[in-house]
């Protein structure tokens, strides 16, 4: 998925999570008032075929982008969405969320595709269709009938299921990834700088939403003292951490050809084919990876350290400059640790919870003010005049939010 607006996914969830008690804020963008077919309005209840309901997602970008869907309810149980992407270039995620949680999301909607379904079992609650890029991005969404049951159980077996939750959502961002770097490559063996940059904005946010997660990986066989076979350096190395006994490798070489030198070379095709299989392994070796509630904390608190030490310092893109759609996504990775512990945590201390979440919509509405839909990976570029005028208010509102988040880990570490 094109990276989506953590800010405008936060205070969605958190707004519904107040009024329900099991809340899903699908973050689907809606369009502006849509024309031709996608113009009638959307019906009541989604009919029910081959046992699930049924449900049109429509994106299109012939006057304005447009999210248009089919019917503004469904029964609780599977449900099924159906998304075509006719003609926007501006929206090319949906994504479905329970509290602040991405509990299903279809990524790569590229203009032109065959329709991509996405299932998902949900109780009853108000929930929210959500397409980043949209001219109207939220629209409310009703499931009737029961609602999903509230985790039950000691703290630690909510913690527990939290983290398995967590594990399918790691999954899927790996599997995400794997499909953007694809088309990265693809646009690279094709010789097109311009198609090739798009892809490289538009991939770039998965390896950072979890990077915590995988960054211990090493290829089968490969010496650990050295980063010739240490995935995480050949996937991100940067200038500032050459190897020179390794060389250039991954994301930020091809950055560099692409942006500073304009030109793609063989060298360049070499580089993407090297990414492109890398992040195939890198995925295969973090199938089925477990976790314990401290390493999602820990792993949230990560992300955020990121932020500050590579993302407003302009280290990350020193090319491009696509430095907050990074920044944008190591905090939601941040927030979707945070989110798979919210459960327990609400047990263990509800006023901490509740300060986390501020912080959280705090950070994330800032960065929404520089959000531009219009361009690939959905942020303004970090030139030097913006990181000059607003570098210290970004590293000012994630301070914020790493003090409360910094406690976070010892308290799952030794709930009862």
């Amino acid at each position: 998925m094109q990276l989506s607006s953590p800010t405008r996914r936060l205070a969605a969830a958190v707004g519904v999570a107040a009024v329900a008690a099991i809340a899903l804020s699908a973050c689907a963008s809606g369009g502006k008032t849509a024309t031709g077919d996608d113009a009638k309005p959307a019906s009541s209840v989604a009919p029910v075929s081959s046992g699930a309901s049924q449900v049109t997602v429509t994106l299109t970008g012939d006057s304005g982008d447009t999210c248009a869907i089919d019917h503004t309810s469904a029964k609780a149980g599977p449900i099924t969405f159906t998304i075509t992407n006719k003609s926007s270039t501006a929206i090319t995620e949906l994504e479905l969320l329970q509290g602040q949680r991405i509990v299903g999301e279809k990524e790569n909607l590229a203009p032109g595709l065959a329709p991509v379904k996405l299932t998902l079992t949900l109780g009853g609650g108000s929930y929210t269709v959500y397409c980043p890029g949209a001219d109207k991005e939220e629209q409310k969404f009703t499931v009737t009938g029961k609602a999903a049951a509230k985790p039950t159980g000691s703290v630690q077996t909510i913690l527990a299921d939290g983290t398995k939750g967590y594990g399918s959502y790691v999954a899927g961002v790996l599997a995400d990834m794997v499909t953007a770097v694809g088309n990265l490559n693809t646009a690279v063996q094709s010789g097109n700088v311009a198609e090739a940059k798009k892809d490289y904005a538009l991939a770039r946010p998965f390896y950072e939403k979890v990077e915590s997660d995988v960054d211990g990986f090493l290829l089968p066989g490969a010496d650990a003292t050295s980063n010739k076979g240490n995935l995480d350096y050949l996937v991100d190395m940067r200038a500032s951490n050459l190897d020179p006994s390794v060389g250039w490798s991954g994301f930020h070489a091809i950055e560099r050809d692409l942006w500073q030198n304009g030109a793609i070379t063989d060298q360049t095709k070499q580089y993407a084919s090297g990414l492109n299989t890398n992040v195939g392994k890198l995925a295969e070796l973090a199938k089925g990876l477990s976790y314990k509630p401290e390493d999602l904390a820990n792993g949230a608190a990560g992300l955020l350290e990121e932020v500050q030490s590579n993302k407003i310092s302009g280290e990350e893109e020193s090319y491009s400059h696509i430095d907050l759609v990074d920044f944008a996504a190591n905090v939601e990775g941040a927030e979707q640790a945070f989110a798979y512990l919210e459960p327990g945590m609400k047990k263990i201390d509800p006023d901490l919870t509740a300060q986390v979440q501020t912080q959280f919509g705090k950070v994330t509405a800032l960065l929404d003010t520089y959000r531009d839909p219009s361009v690939p990976g959905g942020y303004v570029d970090y030139t030097p005049q913006l990181k000059q005028a607003d570098a210290s208010k970004l590293s000012l509102a994630v301070q914020a939010l790493q003090e409360p988040l910094s406690k976070i880990a010892e308290k799952v570490a030794t709930a009862g």
